[in-house]
């Protein structure tokens, strides 16, 4: 008999009030993935066999949660409770195991793929809150909002000693399973109290009906060179498909255009051909008409709700092109693959492999083709600054917007319009890129006379760009004012600012704006993604020295920490942008994992380069050492999305972000950016 025979022979299905409740399922042997780890008030375990990829989340404190998240077709299931007057902790008594169960109520041949595990609790009671069942991105926003749009509320069904709920899809799709059976302690229909231990018990099992997803094997995955790492490799297996990268869980299950890129090029390295190919394709294949990068990819019954609210039907995917950095993005990470790691016959070999577009539903093309449509937009919208350089002809956030790259919350870029990133980097990067792929000949089969035109303006443009945006951004402090606002600043924070005003001097404090505003002033914001240029530009020496070194300060002079570097650090801004760049935003004063590791990554890259002054590669190495240092003073946390600190004891420590009510988001426990560091690892 086999595996999937035993779990429908073992999932005995009892209806009541019209829905089905599976009361036992015989779990799989020994799943191809399990792991767990707890992260701030999150207990998480995660596994993937065969069909079945989840993440299960217990949430501890006084705002109890169960949360089960599916890769297939980014879906969940979750259970909040009423707060409690006191924390209770989770405990998970068994992992879970894979599950296969037939839909409940559904035709015949109609499978979910799921999980079943046990839990305790040391809560004196659990109230039932609220039942979501549907897309990861509505069970997100309720997290978030405590709002979901209507139509999606499940019915409960309540026994003696279980609850559960089934809600096929709104489209009739085989929809999203929950079902909670008390194994330990009391249940009055209301309210799960502790047995005699002192502990209520918990069997879970929750399914989902949306489409598995591939797993992408061990082997075509990483090579020999990637860091024995257990834990950012476990991350990068549960997040890594044949069909894309998931970007992040449990938050963000699904396709991420930036991330998918960034985490491919960071990981290059050590990623085997199938790897960076299925990243690749995956972003090739969401391109629109236009050759846009799409930012987030809407699927499930989100796609089906979104549809509708639009005027239209069905569940396919809907793609956010509402992101700018991804668009520039693309160009340099696939010359890297093409040119400098593939050999000749691999890049022509995945150029010509067709691909079924979902950017432009009905059309097959083949890669190389997806690709020249890229370089044509970039070239397209970098035209302008090209033929006059100023700054209301940089490539600008879209109209309406407040958010347009890796900074995607509404404070991220301190309402500038302008991002440095992107147009002092990417930008020419791109056009740097669409120039070599042209000379090398790779894109000839793909391109038109017209094409050929248009790209062969790359290189000159591209060196406009470079010599002419980057200094749009430059921002000059006198050193009296900059170490007035460090001190205030620290007094803020309550954080010493002696270690930050001494590493000032006396010449003006020089930096990178964070962005431009609508005017074309300056957003005064120390910030991290000088890393960019690092890794994707190749600076003078001077320019190496004085931006190098101003990200390395001591905080809050610049945004080195003992428990890593800081994303943001808003001394020289005034009070209102000060109070959107705190510890508890999301893009604020917090640690995010992967910019240490682009950082770092891009000081290797520098120091690789062979003009460079003995001078300008002292400030180099001396950066590369202070940042790892306090890399590895984080280790534990490096496959986390971010973190937050607090000063205590004289010293930084490290605070998982979402774990004071404060905190504006939830850090994912495993996000695909931040296992770069199986490639990003410390000098030898």
């Amino acid at each position: 008999m086999t595996n999937m025979a035993r779990m429908m022979l073992g999932a005995a299905l009892v209806t009541a009030a019209g829905v089905a409740v599976a009361q036992r399922a015989v779990p799989a042997p020994a799943p191809e993935l399990a792991y767990q780890l707890t992260e701030g008030q999150n207990l998480n375990a995660f596994v993937r066999d065969g069909t079945v990829a989840a993440h299960l989340l217990l949430r501890n404190g006084t705002d109890p949660r169960i949360l089960v998240a599916f890769p297939a077709g980014n879906s969940g299931a979750g259970e909040w409770f009423e707060r409690l007057d006191r924390p209770a902790t989770w405990r998970l008594e068994q992992a879970p195991r894979a599950l296969t169960l037939p839909e409940p109520d559904g035709a015949a041949g109609r499978m979910l793929h799921g999980i079943v595990a046990e839990a305790s609790i040391d809560a004196p009671a659990l109230r039932l809150h609220k039942t979501v069942l549907s897309s990861i991105r509505f069970l997100r926003d309720y997290q978030s909002v405590g709002r979901v749009p209507e139509g999606i509320e499940p019915t409960l069904v309540v026994a003696s000693r279980t609850i559960g709920a089934y809600r096929k899809r709104l489209d009739g799709a085989p929809g999203y399973y929950l079902k909670l059976e008390v194994t330990g302690g009391t249940f009055d229909g209301v309210t799960i109290r502790p047995g005699a231990d002192g502990r209520i018990r918990l069997r879970i099992t929750a399914a989902t009906g949306e489409t598995p997803l591939t797993g992408l094997a061990t082997r075509d995955l990483l090579n020999d060179r990637a860091a024995n790492d257990p834990a950012a490799r476990d991350a990068l297996r549960f997040l890594s498909y044949r069909e894309k990268f998931l970007a992040g869980s449990w938050r963000f299950q699904t396709y991420f255009g930036r991330d998918t890129l960034m985490s491919v090029r960071l990981l290059m390295p050590v990623l085997q051909p199938r790897a960076i190919e299925a990243g690749l394709g995956s972003v090739l294949a969401r391109l629109d008409h236009r050759g846009d990068v799409a930012h987030e990819e809407g699927i499930g019954e989100f796609a089906v709700v979104d549809r509708r609210q639009h005027g239209g039907s069905g569940d396919a995917a809907v793609l956010d092109y509402a992101m700018i950095d991804d668009d520039y993005m693309l160009a340099p990470v696939a010359a890297t693959y093409l040119l400098d790691h593939a050999d000749r016959a691999t890049a022509r070999r995945f150029l010509a492999q067709t691909m079924t577009s979902e950017g432009m539903p009905g059309t097959v093309e083949p890669a190389g083709r997806a690709l020249v449509r890229n370089l044509r937009y970039v070239v397209a919208t970098a035209q302008p600054f090209a033929q006059a350089p100023a700054f209301d002809r940089l490539v600008a956030i879209k109209s309406g917007r407040l958010t347009g790259q890796w900074r995607d919350s509404e404070e991220g870029l301190g309402r500038g319009r302008y991002a440095y990133d992107v147009n002092a980097v990417f930008v020419p990067a791109a056009l740097d890129a669409a120039a070599r792929m042209l000379r090398a000949g790779l894109l000839d089969a793909y391109l038109t006379p017209q094409d050929r035109a248009t790209l062969a303006q790359a290189g000159g443009m591209a060196r406009v760009w470079r010599e002419r945006a980057p200094a749009l951004f430059r921002v000059d402090i006198p050193a009296a004012q900059a170490s007035a606002r460090v001190r205030d600043y620290a007094r803020t924070l309550k954080i010493p600012a002696e270690p930050a005003l001494a590493s000032l001097g006396t010449a003006p404090l020089t930096f990178h704006a964070l962005s431009l505003d609508a005017r074309g002033m300056a957003v005064p914001i120390v910030n991290s993604d000088e890393g960019f240029a690092l890794m994707f530009a190749d600076p003078s020496p001077a320019e190496l020295e004085t931006y190098v070194t101003a990200a390395m300060r001591p905080f809050p002079a610049g945004l080195m920490t003992g428990i890593g570097m800081l994303v943001a650090n808003a001394a020289q801004a005034d009070a209102t942008a000060q109070g959107r760049f705190t510890p508890a935003a999301y893009h604020g004063a917090v640690v995010w994992s992967w910019q240490q590791a682009l950082f770092a990554a891009g000081l290797e890259r520098q120091l690789a380069r062979r003009d460079l002054p003995a001078s300008t590669r002292t400030v180099l190495t001396r950066a590369q050492a202070t940042l790892w240092r306090a890399i590895q003073a984080t280790r534990a946390t490096q496959s986390s999305e971010l973190w937050s600190w607090a000063f205590e004891g004289g010293r930084y420590k490290v605070v998982a972000f979402g774990a004071g009510k404060q905190d504006v988001d939830e850090s994912n426990a495993a996000q695909l950016w931040s296992t770069v560091y199986l490639a990003v690892q410390p000098p030898k």
